[in-house]
């Protein structure tokens, strides 16, 4: 059974930094492709950034220049470090893994397996 388990979200002021953190278990993590998606109340879910096994990544335009996607293959862990962060980029932000796609779908939210999610407020 994959479980995704997301950490790091909270309230910063803009400007400002944090890490998300998503800890997979239940599939051979170096075999997925992984993304991470934010919703805001009454948005549809966006792709924020993704990368392939091989490590190729992609980003949203809104957050490029200032969000890393990252991992940890020994750890099962995905990171997205987020800076200068913007109130605009207030939402829940959820990690996703697939099996292998295109570099091109990373950002499509038609992913397999979800996280429940960490919420990300970020104040003017």
């Amino acid at each position: 059974q994959v479980q995704l388990v997301e950490s790091g979200g909270g309230s910063v002021q803009a400007g400002g930094s944090l890490r998300l953190s998503c800890t997979a278990s239940g599939l051979i993590y170096r075999r997925y492709c992984m993304g991470w998606f934010r919703q805001a109340p009454g948005e549809v879910r966006e792709g924020v950034a993704g990368i392939l096994s091989d490590g190729r990544d992609a980003y949203a335009n809104s957050v490029k220049g200032r969000f890393t996607i990252s991992q940890d293959n020994a750890k099962n862990t995905l990171y997205l470090q987020m800076n200068s962060l913007k109130p605009e980029d207030t939402a829940m932000y959820y990690c996703a893994a697939d099996t292998e796609r295109s570099w091109w779908s990373l950002l499509l939210p038609n992913y397999n397996y979800w996280g429940q999610g960490t919420q990300v407020t970020v104040s003017s």
